[in-house]
């Protein structure tokens, strides 16, 4: 019996996405180098990074507030998962109607808060 070669086979797109894994990001403008003349640059990628942090921070405190503040209540006020409308209990109304279009709103504003940032 002859030993084969073993071939690998893969989908197009897996072979596809590992060939993007290597390829640099051309979108990132890199930082300048420490000590180079152009120390105004600098100092503006190091503020255009301190409000991005800034953002950042803002929005998880958001979206913490959002999901610990809507558990607290729940657990706060048990009557509210007694209390029925259109025969589903409130407790289930927020957290479903409430809690989803709330966090599309938070990632919205995030999005614009950033782009802005980004834009100057």
């Amino acid at each position: 019996m002859s030993a084969s070669r073993r071939v690998r086979v893969t989908s197009p797109q897996t072979r596809i996405a590992l060939s993007r894994r290597h390829r640099p990001a051309q979108h990132l403008v890199p930082l300048p180098v420490p000590g180079s003349d152009d120390a105004e640059a600098l100092a503006r990628a190091r503020a255009l990074f301190v409000r991005q942090r800034r953002l950042a921070v803002r929005t998880l405190c958001l979206l913490g507030l959002l999901l610990f503040g809507l558990s607290g209540l729940l657990g706060g006020l048990p009557v509210l998962g007694r209390v029925t409308v259109a025969g589903f209990p409130v407790s289930w109304l927020l957290l479903m109607a409430a809690s989803y279009p709330l966090l599309l709103v938070i990632a919205v504003l995030h999005v614009r808060r950033a782009e802005r940032i980004e834009g100057g």
